[in-house]
């Protein structure tokens, strides 16, 4: 999988970063860097991380499921 040019070897990142630009990159413009930055971090910190439910983790957030986890 370490070879170069296999499909396979970044899929779960290059899937995570095709989500961030469809849903949030590509409906902006940013005039700095530090704009871009911010508004993104605020996008996976609040949203994503704190109110966002999956399926994988039993219809909680990431961060109610690292929360229970802690506990167990």
């Amino acid at each position: 999988m370490r070879l170069k040019g296999t499909c396979w070897d970044n899929a779960c990142v290059e899937s995570f970063f095709g989500t961030l630009k469809r849903e949030l990159v590509h409906y902006r413009q940013y005039h700095t860097r530090e704009e871009a930055k911010q508004e993104i971090f605020e996008d996976l910190e609040v949203f994503y991380n704190r109110q966002c439910r999956h399926s994988t983790f039993g219809y909680r957030s990431p961060a109610e499921y690292e929360a229970q986890a802690a506990v167990a």
